[in-house]
This record gives C-alpha cells, structure tokens and sequence, in this order.
C-alpha cells in the first residue's frame, strides 16, 4: 500500500498546527518529523506530540536544525551562528505516512531566499490549519491559492469555534476540501486526541 506524505502548514502562528499533526499522527498510526524546532528545545513540538500519541507504531524523528530562540527560524538561525541550508534538511527513510510539521506560515523565511514553502515536496498532501481572527481569511486565502497555484493537493481543518460566514467564503473561494474542526477543548490529552483521530481518519485515507 502506497504510503503518503502530509505536510502541515497555518494561516500563522499559534494556530493548532502541533494539535493537528498528533491527530494526524494518531489517526494514521504516522511517523512525525519536524525539519526545524526554534526555541523551547526540552519541550518541543516533537516532546509535545510524543506524549499526545497513544498508538507503538508511530516513529519521532530528530529535527534537522533544533535552534535556541523562539522566533523566525532564519532569525534564531543567525542568532546560533548558522545559515539553515535545504540540502541538510533530509527526509526520514521511513516504510510508515508520514506527517511534516512546519513552522509558523508558508511563507516564514528560513534564509535569505527559501520559505517554508521550498520544503513542500510535489507529491505532498498539504493540510493548512486555520483559526479565526481579524485578518484570517486573507491569511487563508493567500496560503490555499499560493499552494494550489504551485499544484499541490491541498485540505484545510480548523481550529477553534465555528464563525459560519467565514468558512462559507473561504470554501466557495477555494473549493477546498475540509477535514474537520478542532476545537477550543478545556485540555489536549491522549483520550481527546483519539477522539479527533477516529473522527478524521476516513477523511485522510
């Protein structure tokens, strides 16, 4: 059986995208790699989702650059002394899915030149996680048409409470296809994260 790539990506930061990837991870018994953690390094993202995930079969893999301060990784980069180059972000060989997480938006700059963006692969199913605030739906926008004019297979899930004329606009603007909504639970623990997995699993396969 062919196995498949998800890459995750948000409208900005502090959107859901590590909630989303756990459920992901979960629902899909998928490895997890993060190419690029900035900043709380003995509770990163990976930390995170470790401790999220219920199922043995899930594989955490060492992020390419682990670097100190949380901000833009082409900043914190320079801040340790380093340039973030592409070609020493390698791919886990995994026989497993796989789910990517990314940092921040698609267009967060790792250098001078390449985005968060330059690390999506063709083949790539690409997940953007949304949340409502003043500004998201151009965020949305943006994000969604950037990657479709790039030609890559593209679903969204959102995050947070429903706000019906916003997702309204941005499905008829988009045609995307939606996976589901995470929503502003009280706790995110292994229970509730199974919970979400079994809810989108059919949606992912």
């Amino acid at each position: 059986m062919k196995k498949n790539t998800y890459f995750i990506t948000g409208t900005s930061t502090d959107v859901g995208k590590t909630i989303a990837s756990a459920i992901l991870v979960e629902a899909l018994e998928a490895d997890y790699f993060k190419p690029i953690q900035a900043g709380d390094l003995d509770n990163s993202d990976t930390h995170k989702i470790k401790r999220l995930v219920s199922n043995s079969k899930s594989a955490f893999h060492p992020n390419s650059y682990a670097l100190e301060t949380p901000m833009s990784p082409h900043g914190a980069a320079e801040l340790d002394g380093l340039t973030i180059d592409l070609k020493q972000i390698k791919r886990p060989k995994t026989k497993n899915d796989l789910v990517i997480e990314g940092a921040g938006g698609l267009m967060v700059p790792l250098n001078d030149s390449e985005t968060i963006l330059d690390l999506i692969q063709s083949k790539d199913k690409v997940i953007v996680v949304s949340r409502h605030y003043l500004g998201s739906i151009n965020h949305t926008l943006l994000t969604i048409n950037t990657l479709k004019e790039k030609g890559f297979n593209v679903s969204l899930i959102y995050s947070g409470d429903e706000h019906k004329s916003t997702e309204s606009i941005i499905e008829k603007m988009t045609g995307v296809n939606v996976i589901g909504r995470i929503n502003d639970e009280p706790y995110f623990d292994r229970n509730v994260i199974s919970e979400y997995a079994e809810l989108f699993r059919k949606s992912l396969i």
